[in-house]
């Protein structure tokens, strides 16, 4: 009965650490839509750049889309992710990253020790019970995914040898377009 007990309060905990997570990101992300995160006042535009401190100028050049807009999108996807069950491993995965964005930003542009910076480290870490508690889900599904794969074919072995010409020729490819745009741009000048 006791062991009863200690499962399914750490399931609850779990759950709450979900929520919060949740409420977190969604919180942060639907203020990135709706113009009340990022961006700074008409006055601190109106100053010299030399003036302008770091966070201020950090959350201006934020405010730019589609860049904010993603950043939105992104945190209230990962929300929806970890609130669900069928999706809160992949919702605790995605959200790591967004953490760890969150954390450098921060500390890059307002310091080290600030409320946000202390507490993000805690959202880190109650991710990481997360995917803790769902371990050997996580286990089996990472057993699958590196499983030894290779190409479904036998290919002679001077393929392998122009693999790197046919990659830059692959490369090229995928600048045609931005090629294209900057010529046209060039003509009608």
């Amino acid at each position: 009965m006791k062991e009863l007990i200690k499962r399914q309060g750490w399931d609850y905990f779990i759950l709450v650490a979900r929520v919060l997570l949740a409420w977190t990101l969604l919180k942060y992300g639907w203020s990135k839509l709706t113009d009340g995160q990022f961006g700074i006042t008409k006055e601190a535009m109106e100053q010299p750049l030399k003036n302008i401190d770091l966070f201020r100028l950090s959350w201006y050049l934020a405010d730019h889309e589609p860049f904010k807009s993603f950043v939105g999108v992104s945190q209230l996807v990962t929300a929806m992710l970890i609130l669900y069950n069928r999706t809160v491993i992949l919702g605790a995965l995605v959200s790591i990253p967004i953490w760890m964005n969150i954390l450098i930003w921060d500390m890059t542009f307002m310091g080290l020790y600030t409320p946000f910076t202390v507490r993000i480290p805690f959202y880190l870490l109650l991710t990481c019970l997360i995917l803790w508690y769902y371990k050997d889900k996580i286990l089996s599904a990472l057993q699958t995914c590196t499983k030894g794969t290779s190409p479904k074919f036998k290919y002679p072995t001077w393929t392998y040898l122009i693999l790197p010409l046919l990659a830059l020729c692959l490369e090229i490819v995928a600048a045609l377009p931005g090629a294209g745009i900057y010529l046209i741009k060039q003509i009608f000048k």
